[in-house]
């Protein structure tokens, strides 16, 4: 195995909540009511739609897809999300710095040094250019094509990591460490607050599958365990294998893949509109704050 490059899990397409546009000469992030499953391919307007875009559409009678029926990979929930504060440098697209509040792992000179890592509000390094990021990857449906194939969910949205983070380990904790044999469903929801000024903001929610109860779902997963130790499938062996090829590199992202997320989730500052009723002089924190809201709409 190559030293110094994460072994991540296989990804077939991505999940993507809105899309980059292009206004007064630069390319924005626009945000979406929906999820887009899109494949790894990039054509002239954007990314290509995955066959299963239109396929989980048709399920839904032609409404917009919120919900989506996944399985997730591993049982140990730090697998399936990985959350770390990331600073990219716009220019080389390559990652900077990558923490988690008690240390970072940080590029220089003289290659890749751990530091201390004081978070993105109180770091004078990062000059409030570094952000929660976080990666979430699931297998939809029932991997029926590719049991191992993932498609992966990006995000820098507080309100999603926190959720998801919350909800993995409840699930984890209830099924008796069976996370990865539930029948779960990848849920948009909206939410409105004072600093969003009643303007609705999207974030990924993790839930049992529609039409069925914890219970049963927990229920199937002990069903689903036993079939596949009876199989020969080791899950205790792919959590292993898998955390041992996220260890085995300082950073997650490749290089050809950073261009595209910070295009998405670091785009270039610019002035934010200021909602209706709003008063003018507001003050510099305040413009920040409101910033920092609609950035964390983004999912």
């Amino acid at each position: 195995m190559l030293k110094g490059l994460a072994i991540t899990p296989p990804v077939i397409g991505r999940i993507s909540i809105g899309r980059v546009i292009e206004r007064n000469g630069k390319r924005l992030p626009e945000k979406d009511d929906q999820f887009t499953l899109t494949s790894q391919v990039q054509g002239r307007d954007g990314w290509l739609l995955h066959p299963l875009d239109e396929k989980l559409r048709k399920e839904g009678e032609g409404h917009k897809l919120r919900a989506i029926p996944v399985r997730l990979l591993f049982n140990d929930p730090a697998l399936n999300l990985r959350a770390d504060y990331s600073l990219f440098n716009r220019t080389t697209g390559r990652p900077v710095c990558v923490g988690n509040g008690e240390t970072c792992r940080r590029t220089g000179k003289d290659g890749v040094a751990s530091l201390p890592c004081p978070g993105p509000d109180a770091c004078a390094f990062a000059k409030d250019a570094c952000k929660a990021y976080a990666r979430l990857n699931v297998v939809i449906g029932e991997g029926e094509e590719d049991a191992l194939g993932s498609f992966v969910l990006r995000t820098t949205s507080y309100n999603t990591i926190r959720t998801l983070a919350a909800r993995l380990e409840y699930f984890h904790a209830v099924s008796g460490g069976r996370l990865a044999c539930l029948p779960l469903e990848l849920k948009l929801r909206g939410k409105s607050t004072t600093m969003s000024y009643g303007t609705p903001i999207y974030y990924v929610d993790l839930v049992v599958r529609t039409g069925i109860t914890l219970e049963q779902a927990i229920t199937q997963a002990r069903e689903l365990d036993e079939q596949r130790s009876a199989s020969g499938f080791d899950q205790a062996a792919l959590d292993e294998a898998a955390r041992k090829g996220f260890a085995n590199g300082a950073f997650e992202d490749l290089v050809e893949d950073v261009s595209a997320v910070v295009e998405e989730f670091y785009p270039e500052a610019e002035a934010a509109p200021r909602p209706s009723g709003a008063r003018e002089g507001a003050s510099s924190l305040r413009g920040r704050l409101e910033a920092r809201v609609a950035s964390a709409g983004a999912c």
